[in-house]
């Protein structure tokens, strides 16, 4: 399908999402990729790895750019050759690009039971203020591991910790944001985090 949604957080920022219902034949149709992407793509052993991949590039399609545009640095954190910042995410049937003039992260993740099965290896100030018991609880996890992806992407650094280094304060799922806080190497951060629901899933994202 088309674009998905496409938000303007402010005039310097578009945020773009899609959602993939076409077949990985549909989407390698109008796209042109480089060498290294192309053989990138035919290794993919997933054929949902190999159709979120080709989403995203139709995304910078949609944006201006295309995969000519995007390389790699060696933390693996995508970047635009004219300078301009951009974050990337893909999961199951949905994919988002933001580009930003400003440092930027985004995440897409499924509301997911499963997801308290790992909450202890990426939550830890956050049991402060989570109550298990809560119906939305799955929903506030998700938001949170989908906050602390954004930050990493954004931050690009090795050696930072989900468990030890983000932490993420109180928040309404209803508001629809939230803030965040990287605390690392004697260096503290503030950001602020946005949120909302694609269907059964929840969108991350943030900008400096």
């Amino acid at each position: 399908m088309p674009v998905y949604k496409t938000l303007h957080p402010n005039s310097q920022t578009t945020v773009k999402i899609w959602k993939i219902t076409e077949s990985y034949d549909e989407l390698f149709q109008g796209v042109k990729l480089k060498p290294e992407s192309l053989a990138r793509v035919l290794s993919m052993k997933s054929e949902l790895h190999q159709r979120g991949f080709l989403s995203v590039r139709h995304l910078l399609l949609a944006l201006g750019y295309t995969d000519f545009d995007l390389f790699y640095d060696e933390n693996g954190k995508p970047h635009l050759k004219d300078g301009r910042q951009i974050s990337i995410t893909h999961s199951f049937t949905f994919s988002g690009v933001v580009i930003s003039d400003n440092r930027t992260g985004i995440d897409i993740e499924k509301n997911r039971e499963k997801v308290k099965l790992i909450a202890h290896k990426f939550s830890n100030y956050e049991f402060c203020y989570l109550n298990k018991d809560e119906i939305d609880y799955v929903k506030k996890l998700t938001v949170i591991w989908g906050t602390k992806e954004a930050l990493y992407k954004l931050y690009a650094t090795p050696g930072l910790s989900f468990y030890n280094h983000i932490l993420v304060i109180p928040f309404d799922l209803k508001a629809g944001k939230t803030v965040a806080w990287i605390d690392y190497k004697d260096r503290k951060s503030r950001f602020d985090i946005y949120f909302w629901e694609l269907e059964d899933f929840t969108c991350v994202y943030t900008i400096t």
